[in-house]
């Protein structure tokens, strides 16, 4: 088992992405990297470098979005922390041995065309969790 490099980004839901992002730029004074639609997500994702971490602002881009039902149920805040591993695939295959209960239970193509997958809140004691494999920027 190969335990997560590093905590690769946290990702928080918002309403309005560009409202939202204001608060990080102006206020705190973090660089906005840029706003990415992720179509088969139904979000679109900002993200903010602090230190080696990222903030991700997601904002659904249609009402049956994932993130409008945890808006709905929630209001904005943390949606996801997200690990950074070597292997998505590997580890997704680990997980679902040790019977981890999976939202994915094979990688998909997530921002920045990394390999993401999800891991059930219910494995985790309520906090979605994904586990991220960057893609070489190269």
């Amino acid at each position: 088992m190969a335990a997560p490099k590093k905590i690769n980004h946290i990702g928080i839901a918002v309403h309005d992405i560009e409202a939202a992002a204001k608060f990080y730029t102006e206020n705190l004074g973090l660089a906005l990297g840029g706003i990415e639609e992720v179509a088969d997500q139904k979000v679109k994702v900002a993200f903010l470098p602090v230190g080696e971490v990222r903030l991700e602002l997601v904002q659904p881009t249609s009402p049956d979005s994932p993130i409008a039902k945890f808006l709905e149920k929630n209001g904005s805040g943390i949606h996801h922390i997200a690990y950074e591993v070597a292997d998505v695939a590997a580890e997704v295959n680990r997980l679902m041995a040790e019977g981890v209960k999976m939202v994915d239970e094979k990688p998909r193509v997530g921002a920045h065309n990394s390999l993401i997958a999800f891991i059930h809140p219910k494995a985790s004691g309520g906090l979605l969790t994904e586990i991220v494999q960057p893609q070489d920027h190269h």
